[in-house]
């Protein structure tokens, strides 16, 4: 693959492919010398080749100062670009080497930490049975953080919170499922709300309660503080910043509550107690999200379809 087509439709010259590798890893690097290592090159040539690349496109990548490599606007405007089609070349690469009954190969998939805690395990474990030769690579993270990975060719699939933060009509959605929220609290604490174990509380119980809270950029934390807002207060916050096992070790610990995936709470084994919440309750609506303009890899498809069968 020594060519593609030109970026952008006034350039009608071609650029070279190994071009734009050598421009992301000095983008990347900021620097000529650790670049041209990163690719295995030497140093003058992957400058004459970042200058032939300049001159193709008839604008300066970088703003070059004694000990400071910069990216021009030219340079900025470039280099998400240039990720994207680097992406998509090493995911063409996989897909064409994949073997036809998916002995090898891999699957990039992004989710969110509570959907890694609750959903993806069992079927996780069933594509392994089924495919032990597919590799696959798992990246957590924020709808917000897993929608750009999957835009820049990073990511295959991903399992993202509806509605998305930013939508896109270059991402195509599946509705998956929509999955409860419950209360968890540490059993030595008063049950939330003042009641009884087996009661369920309202989302308005929650006033004056501490609460745990994800760091910010977690659904969970969005959608809870929404919640309380609507019912006219602000939640109080005793600790927060965690990620799913933490916030839930800390609950664990008596340091409050906090509003969680009814899956996530089923996982979580003993050591909390799991108030339902009253009707309407609180749900949040989980899709499969992947580019739509380009179709994800064979195995990413086999992950598909046993997702959306479960």
């Amino acid at each position: 693959m020594k060519r593609l087509v030109s970026i952008g439709v006034s350039y009608r010259r071609t650029v070279q492919f190994q071009q734009l590798q050598y421009f992301v890893a000095v983008a990347e690097t900021r620097h000529f010398t650790r670049a041209a290592d990163l690719v295995h090159v030497a140093q003058p040539s992957l400058s004459q080749q970042i200058k032939a690349l300049e001159r193709e496109l008839g604008a300066d990548l970088f703003l070059r100062a004694r000990g400071n490599i910069t990216l021009t606007d030219a340079g900025e405007a470039l280099l998400p670009l240039a990720r994207r089609i680097l992406a998509d070349a090493d995911t063409a690469r996989h897909e064409v080497q994949e073997l036809a009954q998916l002995h090898s190969g891999r699957v990039r998939l992004g989710a969110t930490p509570s959907l890694c805690t609750g959903l993806l395990p069992d079927v996780l474990r069933a594509f392994h049975d089924r495919y032990p030769g597919i590799r696959l690579l798992i990246e957590e993270g924020g709808s917000h953080d897993l929608v750009r990975e999957l835009a820049r060719g990073a990511l295959d699939l991903a399992l993202v919170v509806l509605p998305l933060p930013t939508p896109s009509p270059a991402l195509t959605t599946v509705e998956l499922l929509r999955e409860d929220l419950v209360v968890v609290s540490s059993p030595e604490a008063p049950a939330p709300g003042g009641g009884g174990s087996r009661r369920t509380v309202r989302v308005a119980d929650l006033e004056g309660e501490r609460l745990v809270m994800f760091r910010h950029g977690y659904d969970l934390r969005e959608l809870t503080v929404a919640a309380c807002r609507a019912e006219g207060f602000e939640p109080d916050f005793t600790v927060e910043g965690g990620e799913m096992d933490a916030v839930l070790g800390f609950v664990r610990a008596g340091l409050g509550v906090a509003v969680v995936p009814r899956m996530v709470a089923a996982r979580s084994g003993s050591g909390l107690r799991v108030t339902p919440l009253a009707p309407p309750g609180l749900e949040r609506t989980i899709a499969l999200a992947h580019r739509s303009d380009v179709a994800p890899p064979r195995a990413a498809r086999e992950l598909q379809r046993m997702l959306l069968e479960r």
